[in-house]
């Protein structure tokens, strides 16, 4: 998968508000099962609520989607896992922590759980929970997010 897979997202989640920029931030994310339960961060800020979201984040320069979303799995979760297949692509309008706009062009992945590896954490406000996908679906803060658990529930090959 190319940059310009990510480019080419057609849903599109969140609302703008009048005023703000939002560019393009090419991402990557997955649902990663273990039995019954799948995995979500949740964010713990100053001067925020928590929050909850899939594990993943921005695609840097020079690295794929799938590249992307296994190292954010280890910062983030401590994780580390083989993307599967591929859910589809969403774009997600949100404001970051810092007040700026940004459009979220994601790639979101099915990815099996291979291991625990607490020396890839390095995000110390992502705390790794293991919800059904009911709770998930209730929690999670991006509707993208919650997009791809749904989209994976129904495909789920069981």
């Amino acid at each position: 998968m190319g940059p310009t897979d990510i480019a080419d997202a057609g849903l599109q989640f969140g609302v703008r508000q009048l005023g703000l920029e939002y560019p393009d931030r090419p991402a990557a994310f997955a649902v990663v099962p273990r039995g019954p339960m799948i995995a979500v961060v949740r964010i713990t800020r100053d001067n925020y609520a928590p929050y909850y979201d899939l594990p993943g984040g921005a695609v840097e320069p020079g690295e794929t989607a799938e590249q992307a979303v296994v190292r954010e799995f280890g910062e983030e979760a401590g994780l580390v896992i083989r993307p599967v297949r591929r859910l589809g692509l969403a774009d997600q309008f949100l404001i970051k922590t810092d007040g700026a706009g940004a459009n979220n062009r994601s790639v979101l992945f099915e990815a099996d759980f291979l291991s625990e590896d607490q020396s890839l954490k390095i995000e110390a406000d992502h705390e790794l929970m293991w919800l059904d996908a009911d709770a998930a679906l209730r929690r999670l803060r991006h509707d993208s997010h919650a997009w791809a658990v749904l989209k994976w529930l129904r495909t789920a090959l069981v």
